[in-house]
């Protein structure tokens, strides 16, 4: 039998008195004229006097959050939407009845309000009720205001207890489709079209990660929930729609941290007879456009530094990076036992399928580099092993057209010069088969499909992907991704 507390208990009593007195506990529609905020705009430049003498009747709802009496009288704070409201509430102007049934009411039940817009002798503006509805009875009490939700994890589990008792997480709350706006905003001015490609795949493509895998009954066939919407996009853009974005889901199975969630949100965006180097501008002029709508300025307070999202951001190649702070010189070409032999010296540990010298350039990369970009930084010139969508670039073959951009050691971006020859795109493919055989579970499979849209083909494009949630992360202030999700995974309680 389910146990409640004394509260609990308490609480449930309550409901039944009112289903007694003919009030539904969980009420019904109710129709408000107001929000909080609204109240606030149309009437706070008013003085007392000039309320007294309006006398404007207002109808607002919302949870009660504070409540003190005093005989005849009570104050009591609800809260919607915009934030908190002070109510003034007489057992005189009310009535008896009413002002029992207010009496008996709980911290946190939502109740609707009908009013005068009034002003206290302290200056504060109210509504003085005239009608109390009671709306909705909680049965569970709040987290008290000095304790709350102390627990992390119980605060992203119990999201709406979070969002009612916590300011910030409500700000980010609404703050996230601003950005999200924003973004739509730059890139449809920007002449692109906002599109959208299957969540379901049939081929495992677009980006190196171990995928979710589901079963479709009808075709009795395997699919996986996608990894990138890359290819399905360069489809479009073969087929003439020039310049295209999707901004959704990715679903990756891999592991949780500060930074990673199993699900979550990229823009991915693709220009016809642009490059890397257009990615670059646009990425730039998006991130630059989005904080100063959103923030109001493009210096971010982030993780105790001042990040600047001023155009333009600096640009490294990955090898000068590594020479710089790795002291080793991969612009000189050696074998693959030769890197090997100098990952191993400086304690680098080397997969079986990480069987390249670009491998090892990236690995050096990964360890001694990443954390030193803490300005915007993007970071070029990948090796062409770990870059099988990107073009190779013309004056050393060594290495793609691609970028990540880097804010405070955390990749944000991810751009090429799309590949475009499909000969070369195939014998791409096979060697990501050969990297599967050798155990790399992220490796691209065989989409013979893509292969032959590219026979048609496609444009020199430029491509990038974004990371919208560490993006919200960065113009937020919030230090993991689980702020920025209303719904983070979570292990089982």
């Amino acid at each position: 039998m389910e146990k409640f507390t004394e509260q609990e208990l308490v609480r449930r009593e309550k409901a039944k008195e009112l289903e007694a007195q003919g009030i539904a506990p969980f009420g019904a529609r109710y129709d408000r004229t107001h929000t909080s905020g609204q109240i606030q705009a149309q009437y706070d430049s008013k003085t007392k006097e000039e309320l007294h003498e309006m006398e404007e009747v207002v109808k607002i709802a919302g949870r009660i959050m504070t409540k003190r009496r005093q005989g005849k009288t009570g104050f009591v704070h609800i809260q919607d939407i915009d934030g908190k409201f002070q109510l003034y509430i007489s057992k005189p102007v009310i009535g008896e009845e009413a002002y029992e049934i207010f009496k008996k009411s709980d911290l946190g039940d939502i109740v609707g309000i009908e009013g005068i817009v009034m002003k206290t002798n302290t200056g504060e503006l109210s509504v003085k009720v005239q009608v109390y509805t009671h709306l909705t009875k909680a049965l569970r009490p709040l987290p008290e205001k000095f304790h709350g939700l102390t627990d992390v994890e119980e605060r992203y589990r119990r999201r709406y207890v979070d969002l009612i008792m916590n300011e910030n997480s409500k700000k980010i709350a609404l703050t996230r489709p601003r950005i999200i706006r924003a973004i739509q905003n730059y890139l449809d001015s920007n002449g692109m079209i906002e599109v959208e490609t299957p969540v379901l795949q049939p081929i495992l493509g677009g980006a190196a990660a171990r995928p979710f895998v589901t079963h479709h009954n009808t075709l009795d066939m395997p699919f996986y929930l996608r990894i990138a919407t890359e290819l399905p996009l360069k489809r479009l853009i073969v087929g003439g729609l020039e310049g295209v974005y999707e901004i959704g889901r990715l679903f990756r199975n891999e592991g949780m941290d500060k930074t990673h969630n199993p699900e979550f949100t990229t823009v991915e965006a693709y220009l016809a007879y642009s490059d890397m180097y257009g990615m670059m501008d646009l990425c730039e002029g998006l991130m630059e456009t989005v904080s100063t709508q959103v923030c109001g300025t493009t210096d971010i307070e982030w993780n105790d530094k001042t990040i600047s999202l001023k155009a333009p951001f600096n640009r490294v190649h990955m090898v000068d990076a590594v020479k710089e702070y790795a002291g080793v010189d991969f612009w000189t070409e050696m074998t693959y036992e030769e890197a090997k032999a100098v990952a191993e010296s400086k304690g680098i540990e080397v997969a079986p399928h990480e069987n390249s010298v670009g491998h090892i350039i990236n690995l050096f990369f990964e360890e001694f580099c990443e954390d030193k970009m803490i300005q915007p930084t993007y970071v070029y010139g990948h090796p062409v092993e770990i870059s099988p969508l990107a073009k190779k670039n013309v004056d050393n073959e060594r290495f793609a057209d691609r970028f990540e951009l880097f804010i405070d050691g955390n990749e944000y971006a991810n751009a090429f010069s799309e590949l475009n020859d499909p000969i070369d795109q195939k014998e791409r493919f096979q060697a990501q088969m050969k990297q599967k055989e050798l155990g790399n579970d992220e490796a691209n499979e065989m989409d013979t499909d893509y292969v032959e849209a590219l026979e048609y083909g496609l444009p020199p494009t430029g491509g990038i992907g974004i990371g919208i949630d560490r993006f919200v992360m960065l113009l937020t202030g919030s230090t993991t991704i689980r702020e920025v999700l209303l719904f983070p995974h979570m292990k089982n309680r």
